[in-house]
């Protein structure tokens, strides 16, 4: 077997659902005289991410996310982030649980991938493994392993490495696991055979884009967070007065994250459930009861959601959520 395709297949015994790998540039053109690396403009599809990503900033559909500002030439080519990366191989892991939420008046519905453990953590761990099997099997190779949290266009890349593609709502979409892929990537210095980039498969479905209660898909493929419910539930700092009446009804009963772009996709129809034991709900995920979350100290909330991604939200901005979604009870 290739280097490429013993490294797919460590991957997949570390439990990753889906691994690719995509070269970083498809075009090496004259090197640049400050880091010794062909300049991103001579890279058609670098050039692309650039521009995609500046275009959405200049809308200033980010809203207070200002990291996502900071030096976007660095986020749309990976050689500024690890010098001399050639690949990134990039993994998947499915987050579908057999499981339904209780949409009974009085609870919240909670975003699916954080019914379980922190997934961040649950990753990184592995792409360390992986990384550490890499080094020894090409000691030369320089790597560098992110879980949402570099700066990385990790969805492009995904869809660049085969694992599926951005569909309208801004997602991947996996042929084979749906809407319900959680990613991660390694950068390396390897030159590594790549995969097929996938095909975009939406055609002219547009159950996403209808399905948004806040109009957050503004076009296809463009999504304005600051309409969107997951950035409105994490993201955003303050009390309610942050949000306007109108997104807080398209809120409805969401305390935390939105799958509702997610739900409607026909590709979930193929989705097997996760045998993985950390993406498994608890109680409290599953069933968030209104009533008595309502009435959590910073303690509890701490103790309570220790190894979940809920933590991000804050209690103050978990409490907000709440609120909006009693208020919205009599309309849901």
């Amino acid at each position: 077997m290739s280097l490429a395709e013993v490294i797919k297949q460590e991957a997949r015994a570390l439990g990753f659902d889906a691994v690719g790998i995509a070269p970083v540039s498809d075009e090496q053109g004259p090197a640049s005289p400050a880091d010794g690396q062909p300049h991103p403009a001579q890279s058609p599809f670098l050039q692309r991410l650039f521009h995609r990503l500046t275009e959405w900033l200049m809308r200033g559909h980010h809203g207070t996310m200002a990291w996502l500002e900071r030096t976007p030439e660095k986020r749309a080519d990976p050689r500024q982030v690890l010098p001399g990366c050639r690949s990134i191989i990039s993994v998947g892991m499915t987050y579908l649980t057999e499981h339904r939420a209780n949409e009974q008046p009085g609870y919240g519905r909670i975003a699916r991938y954080a019914w379980g453990k922190d997934y961040h953590k649950v990753m990184t761990k592995r792409l360390q493994q992986l990384e550490a099997r890499i080094s020894s099997l090409a000691p030369e190779a320089h790597t560098r392993s992110y879980v949402d949290t570099g700066p990385i266009m990790e969805k492009a890349w995904a869809e660049r490495a085969g694992l599926g593609w951005i569909g309208k709502h801004s997602n991947l979409v996996s042929a084979d696991h749906g809407s319900w892929l959680l990613l991660g990537e390694i950068l390396t210095t390897l030159e590594l055979t790549p995969d097929e980039p996938a095909t975009d498969l939406c055609g002219s479905c547009t159950l996403c884009i209808q399905a948004c209660p806040t109009r957050a898909i503004v076009q296809p493929y463009m999504v304005d967070a600051t309409r969107c419910i997951s950035y409105l539930t994490i993201e955003l700092r303050g009390d309610d007065g942050m949000i306007s009446p109108d997104l807080q009804r398209g809120m409805g009963n969401k305390i935390f994250g939105c799958d509702d772009c997610l739900d409607v996709c026909p590709f979930n129809l193929r989705a097997e459930p996760t045998q993985e034991t950390t993406f498994q709900p608890s109680p409290t995920t599953l069933a968030p009861n209104l009533d008595e979350l309502s009435g959590l100290n910073e303690q509890t909330f701490t103790t309570l959601f220790q190894q979940s991604p809920i933590r991000r939200a804050k209690i103050h901005g978990f409490q907000r959520n709440i609120a909006i979604a009693q208020k919205n009870m009599p309309y849901s």
